[in-house]
């Protein structure tokens, strides 16, 4: 079983928390929203390891001492390390604007400046949503926003030599909003809000969005406008999963999720956060990619797994290398197997309670906010009395 040193989240992922701390660690604090932003890591990230409960060594010197645990497979791809770095979020603020460096960027900016991007990795990532979830990921079809700038207050973001609105045009206009004056973007905020709804198509909830982010983050932060007219706004339930991949532009708005990605923890901000904390628009802009295009491009389908013996376990499977994650949910008297998985895992009871199986014929209490590490080819079993619901990160 392993536990996490500092981070700490939310609401109902909070109360997930008590089963390994007691009591939970204090909040983080949103500085610019003065809001409770909660956060858990799991995993063997430098900057916020996990460590072993029952000796306090770090996972990552645990591992680096026994290599055999993540399978050859993943040794030879990625050395004695987890690959993948799960997260349990819960936020009721919009949480940056960002995207994440792919690898070529990743490894020129750790080389130039290794203190505030702390590796060379890329960070693909999916979240999976544990309650109702708010988040904008990825562009809108080029004709839906060709269609809104189009408005009296958004023809000026448009350059008047581009013939075809196409990504090349896509990126110039999100970098002429995130060089706008706070002055302009306050402006064009207001005067698309005195628009009737009726003008903005199938979107009309577009003047509501930035009133509310607006109230959030002001209506200077030109992140608004980038988010609201430019990115899918999503609204996924509980089981409902997107995927980011590299250079994917996001932000997450509100709601409890998993949360697990690449082994990176690199970032560029250019909105909803203050302005000290954001990243050059020429930096963003040179990182942009334009994946997806539509919403519906951004969801991760969840599939039935067969590495559940008795077929109560889905897979969220993005197409990248790294990592997959196994959700197994359980009613009351209900029983599942897990087979053996050919690489290492990280593992968290998010719901109920219940007893797993483990080699050597033994038997070990799980319940919401246990965490632990499994090493490679170990086959367990899960029963419940009252139900559970377990999340497992893998790579093999």
């Amino acid at each position: 079983m392993v536990q996490n040193a500092g981070k700490s989240w939310n609401r109902r992922v909070q109360a997930l928390l008590r089963g390994i701390f007691s009591p939970p660690p204090a909040p983080r604090y949103n500085e610019r929203t003065n809001s409770p932003l909660y956060k858990m890591w799991m995993g063997t990230y430098p900057s916020n390891p996990s460590y072993l409960l029952s000796t306090g060594e770090q996972l990552g010197d645990y591992i680096k001492k026994n290599p055999q645990f993540v399978g050859k497979s993943v040794l030879d791809r990625f050395g004695p390390e987890i690959p993948f770095l799960p997260k349990i979020l819960s936020f009721s603020k919009a949480l940056p604007l960002q995207i994440h460096p792919d690898l070529k960027l990743a490894e020129r900016l750790h080389k130039e400046d290794p203190k505030k991007y702390g590796d060379n990795n890329h960070k693909p990532e999916i979240a999976v949503a544990l309650s109702k979830f708010e988040l904008f990921a990825g562009w809108k079809p080029l004709k839906d926003i060709q269609a809104l700038f189009k408005l009296k207050p958004l023809e000026q973001f448009v350059p008047n030599s581009r013939t075809t609105f196409d990504d090349e045009t896509l990126r110039k206009v999100c970098m002429s909003l995130l060089s706008a004056p706070p002055t302009e973007v306050s402006t064009t905020i207001k005067e698309l809000q005195s628009l009737p709804e009726s003008q903005f198509g199938s979107e009309p909830y577009i003047p509501g969005l930035l009133d509310r982010l607006s109230k959030q983050y002001t209506d200077t932060d030109n992140g608004n406008l980038v988010a609201a007219l430019l990115m899918n706004y999503l609204t996924l339930g509980p089981g409902d999963s997107v995927f980011v991949p590299a250079d994917g532009i996001h932000a997450y708005l509100e709601g409890d999720i998993v949360e697990c990605m690449a082994r990176s923890d690199n970032v560029i901000n250019t909105g909803f956060c203050p302005v000290a904390q954001r990243d050059s628009v020429e930096l963003f802009g040179q990182a942009l990619t334009f994946v997806p295009h539509d919403a519906q491009g951004a969801l991760l389908p969840r599939r039935k797994s067969d590495k559940g013996v008795q077929g109560r376990t889905d897979v969220y499977a993005p197409p990248i290398s790294e990592f997959s994650v196994l959700v197994t949910t359980l009613g009351a008297g209900e029983t599942e197997t897990h087979k053996a998985i050919l690489g290492p895992s990280l593992l968290i009871v998010t719901k109920g309670c219940g007893e797993m199986k483990v080699p050597g014929d033994r038997t070990v209490e799980v319940k919401e906010g246990f965490v632990f590490f499994v090493g490679q080819g170990v086959a367990l079993d899960f029963g419940t009395e009252k139900g559970l619901a377990v999340y497992r990160a893998y790579a093999e």
